[in-house]
């Protein structure tokens, strides 16, 4: 049942179907009412308002407004500017990007909903520059704090801060110096940085209006706000969201990305667009619910919302529309704070000793007791891929909810059945199974479109399979080998492919992954990653180690 409010009258509409009878009885039944044979609508008088209203809560009805009924209101739309500008940035961007670029200095504010992979992060950086509107506050996911860190640091001279315990109180002082230009916070330390108190009745609980938050004064310090992962604002009433438009509000530039803007219904546009601080221009909330969600049930007037969207402060491009911009694979550094790090840094001064007291500092000797050290390199490994883990299902997460799915490399049994049993639609590929096992589950992945997650042994998977479902591959642990690297890579990357490939490294922050990959990474262009000759390999790798622990 459908129920437009006029300024006079309701017109009162519903289908034949199941509930047609129940339905005309109880309109048969409202004060006033008129049929119109023509419009084929019950007309009622405004002023039986309560018995109306009392129809739409006893029949789960909608109400909207009929300036939300009016015909869709749809326009040609011009193509993405150039990018005109030269930007102090250490990077070519690729044609697309320099149009994201220049959109987001036309918009001022913007909603990046550009597909996964295609570099919503250099793309806003690249933005803030052209915009020179420092300083700038990144808020995004817990697990790519440190990836935001590296890319401001790679590709710009502005110097990047995460704030953390220690500059609870002091990080804007580092600005006011001139040593800071970019603040980095994960969404759920927003209010331990930028809330003074919150009302009695909201304390512990996410209810309540924005308004009732006090802010402390840093927030006004921001020029541009980045949004990274933006959807995870679409529920209104969490704290999240709440503190997200209050450090929002009225900015001059403000960036969401997102490659999935709506997870569910238009409803979640909403708030994204008022972080934005672009609601005004879609009629407010209540304007927008009526308009776009059929009073914030449903889908309405879709196309029409699209023409605005991307008239006013949207844009979004897939793989296939830029694939000539694209390089065959593109890999990302993924820096995790491990939860282990006490039994990691227990581990960390038990090797030290055992290299102390073995006296080895003689490279000799040091290959003597090459597989006693490699076991115990391999311990610190298995402490910081355990501590990965929960930053690895937060990054999944968000892709599967984009609805891409994604390759999981491990080298540990027990990494991949925690792996296992965080996403229990997954697949897996291990020395256990049979080989007719691994191709039942390889099938299942390639075929069903509920099995979104493989998670395979680097040794048992790396090598053989097509998994050509994917264009997204993620390493939580990583071969001693470039050219194994590029094995298990190229399972998702396969000869007349024609999607790109994103490669995620995991590395425990401050663990042995990042001297690891650092190493591993050396040898990427040396005769023994060419030729796979594996002793020389590792044993460059324990004198590097053994050179790390300072013996």
């Amino acid at each position: 049942m459908q129920i437009i409010e006029h300024a006079t009258e309701f017109h009162i509409s519903f289908p034949f179907g199941k509930l047609f009878k129940r339905n005309m009885v109880a309109v048969k039944a409202l004060p006033g009412r008129q049929w119109e044979k023509e419009k084929k609508i019950w007309r009622v008088p405004i002023r039986f308002k309560d018995a109306v209203y009392e129809l739409r809560d006893t029949h789960r009805a909608k109400i909207l407004l009929a300036s939300a009924a009016t015909p869709e209101q749809i326009g040609e739309l011009s193509p993405m500017p150039e990018l005109s500008v030269e930007l102090p940035i250490k990077a070519i961007l690729r044609p697309y990007q320099g149009q994201g670029v220049a959109q987001n200095m036309i918009f001022g504010s913007s909603l990046n909903g550009d597909e996964p992979g295609l570099g919503k992060t250099i793309q806003s950086i690249a933005s803030v520059l052209a915009l020179n509107a420092f300083p700038c506050l990144v808020i995004c996911p817990s697990s790519l704090k440190l990836n935001w860190q590296r890319e401001w640091q790679k590709f710009t001279d502005k110097r990047a801060m995460i704030l953390d315990d220690k500059t609870r109180i002091t990080w804007h002082q580092y600005y006011k110096v001139g040593m800071v230009d970019v603040f980095i916070v994960n969404y759920e330390s927003l209010k331990k940085f930028f809330v003074v108190s919150m009302p009695e009745k909201l304390r512990g609980k996410s209810n309540g209006h924005s308004s009732g938050y006090v802010m402390r004064d840093t927030v006004n310090l921001f020029s541009t706000v980045i949004v990274d992962e933006s959807h995870r604002c679409k529920n209104e009433d969490t704290l999240t969201s709440k503190l997200t438009l209050r450090i929002t509000h009225k900015k001059q530039h403000v960036f969401a990305l997102s490659g999935t803007p709506v997870v569910n219904k238009p409803k979640d546009l909403w708030p994204q667009l008022a972080i934005i601080n672009r609601l005004h221009l879609f009629g407010g909330k209540k304007g927008f619910l009526d308009r776009y969600c059929e009073g914030g049930r449903g889908a309405n007037n879709l196309k029409e919302l699209n023409y605005l969207l991307r008239k006013h402060c949207f844009f979004r491009r897939e793989k296939k529309e830029v694939l000539k911009d694209l390089p065959p694979k593109q890999r990302q550094i993924i820096e995790c704070d491990i939860a282990t790090r006490d039994e990691y840094n227990k581990a960390v001064r038990d090797f030290s000793s055992y290299l102390k007291a073995s006296g080895c500092s003689d490279a000799d000797i040091a290959r003597k007791m090459k597989g006693e050290i490699m076991v115990k390199i391999g311990i610190l490994r298995q402490i910081s891929a355990r501590g990965k883990l929960n930053e690895v299902k937060e990054y999944v997460e968000d892709i599967l909810a984009a609805g891409e799915k994604i390759v999981l490399f491990c080298n540990l049994h027990e990494i991949v059945d925690e792996l296992k049993r965080m996403f229990p639609c997954s697949m897996t590929i291990t020395g256990r199974d049979s080989d007719q096992q691994k191709q039942a589950a390889v099938d299942r992945f390639q075929k069903d479109p509920n099995c979104q997650v493989a998670i395979l042994n680097i040794r048992a998977g790396g090598v053989g399979h097509t998994l050509t479902a994917s264009s997204r591959v993620g390493f939580v642990e990583f071969p001693w080998h470039p050219a194994d690297c590029v094995q298990c890579e190229d399972r998702c990357h396969r000869i007349g492919q024609n999607d790109s490939v994103m490669a995620g490294y995991f590395l425990g922050k401050d663990t042995i992954d990042e001297r690891l990959f650092e190493i591993i990474q050396e040898k990427a262009e040396t005769a023994n990653a060419v030729t796979g000759s594996s002793d020389d390999m590792e044993m460059e790798v324990v004198s590097k180690i053994i050179d790390l622990f300072n013996i």
